[in-house]
């Protein structure tokens, strides 16, 4: 902890006491040095004014406390830090639901996401790698709140698709004909934990890295 601003102190130009290169405030190591030159060239005869030398030593005692109290942050901080990091390995093997558009097909696919408000129609389009539709699926009427669809991994024609990643988008209107707000998500499973940059990521199957804060949900892992 730095302090600036020391006043009172009357160092001799033939030895003064600097503050090393690059640095423009004191730090409690250079404020004794030079509290202590201070009292080093004092006259006898013409001691420093005792309120004066007091609250010298009161910053100084501040300063302390201040450096003190940053280190103890600091081991708090880091201490939660390396919680965090044990209990979130604990997520490793679990489905997470996560902010996104995609879905990994496997037979079939789940589709997941939120609607806003009550939508009396809803449908479902499916992008392969290219961003071309390839099925289109109709949900019906839906409540408002989280959902979850099966897309059975077949195309228009009825042809099963190969599996891997797709994307989905999801359309919605309410009684009165008008676009209701959605929000997409997929589900992925937790393979392994990243550490990057004092950021955890939590790395899934299927390659994606995502942060904690994109987690909406964990559950056991989905056969």
């Amino acid at each position: 902890m730095d302090i600036s601003g020391i006043t009172g102190i009357d160092i001799r130009p033939d030895e003064p006491a600097t503050v090393p290169k690059g640095n423009s405030k004191l730090g409690k190591e250079d404020f004794m040095t030079l509290l202590l030159k201070q009292l080093s060239y004092q006259d006898p005869l013409d001691p420093m004014d005792s309120a004066e030398f007091t609250t010298q030593l009161t910053q100084f005692s501040s300063l302390e406390e201040l450096a003190n109290m940053r280190q103890t942050l600091e081991d708090v901080l880091a201490f939660q830090q390396s919680m965090q990091n044990a209990a979130v390995t604990n997520l490793i093997g679990k489905s997470v639901k996560v902010s996104g558009d995609t879905t990994q097909l496997e037979g079939s696919a789940s589709l997941d996401f939120e609607l806003m408000s009550n939508a009396t129609v809803a449908e479902a389009t499916i992008f392969d790698a290219g961003g071309r539709s390839v099925a289109t699926v109709s949900l019906g009427a839906l409540p408002k709140g989280e959902q979850t669809h099966t897309w059975n991994g077949t195309d228009e024609d009825g042809t099963h698709l190969p599996d891997g990643t797709y994307t989905f988008s999801v359309t919605a209107q309410d009684i009165s004909g008008n676009p209701v707000a959605v929000q997409t998500s997929s589900m992925g499973t937790v393979a392994g934990i990243s550490f990057q940059d004092n950021i955890t990521y939590l790395m899934l199957e299927d390659g994606r890295k995502v942060h904690l804060n994109e987690i909406r949900t964990v559950e056991e892992r989905r056969i």
